[in-house]
């Protein structure tokens, strides 16, 4: 059973980070000429939304956001065939790919996403766009746009919840109780 604990980000805050990493993503890339967004489910998808509207207000340009569904690349067991919307239209050939998720965490969903995007096509460059990086990663693998920093105890979890899951923005740091 999980405690609230400290409120991370409230919904302004959620929408400086994201802001703020669609301005780093702009400068790193200097513009957006063959960048393309794709949010990792679940809550990686929405985020992957808004940054895409952020960028393109910042920017004046469209860029494509993509949903990827990692579920065929996991380790744990359960299996299920890659999906992406528009795979038909998905061109990664050459381009910089940002994959958007909610909370790094092992890193072992990015790898997973790495796994996925490679199988669909050869990017110039991946990168790696998050809310909260919490820490503890099992794999080699760093963000390049994290919203925020949040060291973590194992017996904590970062939950990110949003409107368009959860019909709230907020970023919560719960303890996990003894029953």
């Amino acid at each position: 059973m999980w405690k609230e604990k400290t409120l991370l980000m409230d919904e302004k805050a959620m929408g400086r980070a994201i802001r703020r990493i669609a301005h780093e993503i702009i400068e790193h890339n200097k513009g957006l000429d063959s960048t393309i967004l794709v949010g990792i489910h679940t809550r990686g998808v929405p985020l992957a939304k808004r940054l895409g509207q952020e960028l393109e207000a910042i920017e004046g340009r469209k860029v494509p956001v993509y949903d990827l569904d990692i579920s065929a690349y996991r380790d744990d067991g359960r299996k299920s065939p890659i999906a992406i919307t528009d795979a038909g239209k998905f061109d990664a050939d050459g381009k910089t790919v940002v994959l958007v998720d909610d909370v790094l965490f092992t890193g072992r969903t990015v790898r997973s996403a790495l796994n996925a995007i490679m199988e669909l096509g050869r990017p110039q460059f991946i990168e790696l766009a998050v809310l909260v990086d919490r820490g503890h990663r099992e794999l080699p693998i760093r963000a390049d746009y994290v919203g925020k920093n949040v060291p973590t105890s194992r017996k904590e979890d970062v939950a990110v919840q949003l409107k368009e899951t959860d019909r709230q923005d907020r970023v919560l740091l719960r303890e996990l109780t003894e029953k």
